[in-house]
């Protein structure tokens, strides 16, 4: 029988997985594919996984995937300047600028211009927009829970927490 001993001091604990890793079988052998132990790749696995079903809600709601992200986004929230709102919702402000017209357009968003600065615009959720994107608000948060079911509260707050430190700018 093999004798256990501690690593010398300042030497890492070969028994123990590289931290990040997955198994020590995994980081040793890479997995079978790069992707199988690749955080990006998991993480965006995740994010389909979690959007797939409910994109068909945003759908048949009539909207966009950009739009619902814009309209959650401005839910509940004071104005925003647009380049904020641009980076809250993943995309490019040329984008979200052009899509915005149409949102005023439909009655769910409106544009000001930010008192502080002549040169940035604010825009705001209208009540129409309020009221577009309330349900779906609600069911976000139900499809949401259904698929986190499986974790304890403890572990929900835990991801959640881990995955805001993750996305903060450095």
């Amino acid at each position: 029988m093999k004798e256990r001993r501690d690593p010398p001091p300042g030497r890492p604990n070969t028994d123990q997985p590289p931290r990040g890793a997955a198994t020590r079988e995994a980081a040793e052998r890479g997995g079978t594919r790069f992707t199988d132990d690749y955080l990006g790749y998991l993480l965006g696995q995740a994010n389909h996984a979690l959007f797939k079903e409910f994109d068909a809600q945003v759908r048949e709601a009539g909207l966009g995937s950009l739009e619902w992200r814009v309209l959650a986004v401005l839910s509940g929230e004071s104005p925003m300047a647009v380049g904020q709102l641009a980076h809250e919702v993943l995309s490019q402000q040329p984008t979200v600028t052009k899509l915005l017209q149409r949102l005023v357009a439909q009655g769910w968003v409106a544009l000001h211009d930010d008192p502080a600065d002549q040169r940035r615009t604010l825009v705001s959720i209208t009540p129409a927009g309020q009221k577009k994107v309330a349900p779906l608000l609600r069911r976000a948060r139900a499809h949401e829970a259904a698929m986190l079911a499986e974790l304890s509260a403890t572990e929900v707050q835990r991801l959640k927490t881990q995955l805001k430190r993750l996305a903060q700018p450095r």
